[in-house]
């Protein structure tokens, strides 16, 4: 049987964004919030999620996805390039009670605009 993870995604990869094909196939669980420990900025095309000492609770949905799945995600967040890292994600009731990995964004931000707390 392949492993599955809980991912949260809060921006290209949400439905009806331009990456949600990737996750094809895998099971939507749910819209959740983040706990208000992080800030969401606006990278060009697409945001970046940071852990933030005045953050906020952003937006996304929580996805449960299988290992090929996973590392379809990390080639998209160009993980092994330093773009993004995979990272466990506080989360709001009613998916508090577990893990859940997101991307993080591993890149300055200085000089971006926050993006809110929903990506559009």
């Amino acid at each position: 049987m392949n492993p599955s993870y809980t991912v949260f995604v809060y921006g290209t990869l949400k439905r009806g964004q331009c990456r949600a094909s990737a996750l094809d196939g895998q099971q939507f669980l749910g819209i959740a919030c983040t706990r208000p420990s992080y800030r969401m900025y606006d990278c060009g095309s697409y945001p970046g999620l940071v852990e933030h000492n005045n953050g906020r609770a952003i937006e996304g949905e929580v996805w449960s996805i299988d290992a090929d799945c996973l590392a379809r995600l990390d080639i998209i967040e160009a993980v092994d390039s330093g773009l993004y890292q995979r990272g466990i994600v506080q989360l709001q009731a009613p998916f508090s009670d577990r893990d859940v990995l997101t991307y993080f964004f591993c890149h300055d931000v200085r000089g971006l605009e926050d993006s809110g707390t929903v990506w559009k």
